[in-house]
């Protein structure tokens, strides 16, 4: 077999082993997440953060665990999307530890775009290098389904398949490379949507058209 012309890593992260959080781990991962966004210093004033947000499914990458969630706040000028995640460490046999987070909001909400097939949210989580400065982001996405019948998520990279996950709770959470460099024209991220018959729902870029 002759060497492959594009040599990326594939399929770098965990599968989610424990699901979307629950009861007490939550409520500790909640508190960490409530912390980063009380210091998002664009927040408006007057933003309730809420207790509880909705947790995704958790993947490891890195040496860390990944947790996403989103909240939906009130605000003096509506409703505001609150959007992050909280990462930790798990030693074997320890206690989960070094604990880290990160949040941002937005006022652009599913509701007010129909249009959309998946409800999506990102962030570049490390940096891939390959041979003669070929690079790409390794990059957190976690999102929900707005079409019918939705099992399983993938991510691709003109057409090849370099993460993939089944949903959880019509949710779904995956760690791959994007925005990859070196390779000519830069390549993005597709996120896809699959039926129990591997027929394609949906597809969508991480980037506004």
């Amino acid at each position: 077999m002759p060497p492959n012309p594009r040599p990326i890593p594939r399929f770098i992260a965990d599968s989610t082993q424990e699901g979307i959080p629950h009861g007490r781990f939550a409520e500790r991962l909640s508190a960490v997440f409530r912390e980063a966004c009380a210091g998002v210093e664009d927040l408006p004033e007057g933003v309730e953060i809420p207790e509880q947000p909705d947790w995704f499914p958790e993947r490891a990458w890195g040496g860390r665990i990944w947790v996403p969630c989103t909240a939906r706040a009130e605000g003096p000028e509506g409703v505001l999307e609150l959007f992050g995640h909280v990462s930790y460490v798990q030693p074997k046999g320890g206690d989960p530890g070094d604990y880290r987070a990160k949040a941002d909001f937005t006022d652009v909400l599913a509701e007010d775009n129909p249009d959309w097939k998946i409800d999506l949210n990102d962030d570049v989580i490390g940096r891939w290098r390959g041979e003669n400065r070929r690079a790409g982001d390794v990059t957190l996405v976690w999102g929900r389904p707005f079409v019918r019948g939705a099992v399983a998520a993938s991510a691709e990279l003109e057409m090849e398949t370099v993460d993939q996950e089944a949903l959880s709770k019509e949710r779904f959470t995956l760690i791959a490379l994007d925005a990859l460099e070196g390779y000519g024209d830069d390549i993005f991220m597709q996120v896809k949507l699959w039926s129990r018959r591997a027929q394609e729902l949906a597809s969508e870029s991480l980037y506004a058209a």
